[in-house]
């Protein structure tokens, strides 16, 4: 499902050039559940970033679903992006102003969806996350679990294979945070790849693949290691 092949992003600070990514090369296959740690700065969000189309590598090959994406227009890597791929990030990025129902069906009508297929899909969706009861609810009268719920609703409405997730219990209490990974745990048991990078040894060993960084290298590959 997914081939990185030598990638490389290198940035530039000040005079020096940091290599962020340092010819990674990693497979993905679907309903994979990989997590990703290391030390700050080793290049874990810059993968997740490269892996969510967000970022692109300076060298190096990323296939996705069979579709070489590195020399793709930013069009049709956006596609790519809707069709395929859902985001779950620490600090939420929820749109204040909108109730939870819409923050959920805001990827929808960006694609395009019509209402009456956004309403069915956001109702099943806030059923399977237990928020019914917090529809017309805006994120600032929500926990922070929930808030988190209404995220992860967004990320996967328009049914994505992929699903990454970037220090999903980063902001959480230790009881919300079990809450939301035995929520992504269910999602990628249906089917979804998933990719989280976190800092929580907890957090890690509970995926059956482990990845860990270090100064943008893939420093271990293993299934079932201590991170």
């Amino acid at each position: 499902m997914i081939t990185l092949d030598h990638v490389e992003r290198d940035f530039v600070v000040g005079d020096e050039v940091v290599h962020a990514l340092d010819q990674v090369t990693l497979e993905f296959a679907a309903g994979d559940y990989a997590s990703v740690m290391g030390p700050s700065g080793s290049g874990k969000s810059t993968l997740l970033n490269v892996l969510g189309l967000l970022d692109r590598p300076n060298s190096g090959s990323y296939r996705l679903q069979g579709t070489e994406t590195t020399g793709l227009p930013e069009e049709r890597r956006a596609a790519l992006r809707r069709s395929h791929i859902g985001f779950v990030f620490q600090a939420f990025h929820l749109v204040p102003r909108l109730t939870a129902a819409d923050n959920i069906a805001l990827p929808m009508m960006l694609a395009g969806v019509a209402p009456g297929e956004r309403d069915a899909r956001v109702a099943e969706v806030l059923a399977s996350l237990g928020l019914e009861d917090r529809a017309q609810h805006r994120p600032d009268q929500l926990s922070g679990g929930q808030r988190q719920r209404v995220a992860i609703g967004r990320a996967i409405v328009m049914k994505p294979s992929l699903l990454l997730a970037d220090e999903p219990t980063g902001n959480l209490d230790q009881h919300a945070g079990n809450d939301v990974i035995a929520l992504i745990e269910s999602l990628n048991a249906g089917g979804i790849t998933l990719v989280v990078v976190t800092h929580d040894k907890a957090v890690g060993r509970r995926a059956p693949r482990h990845i860990r960084m270090v100064d943008g290298r893939i420093d271990k590959d293993s299934p079932h290691a201590h991170a």
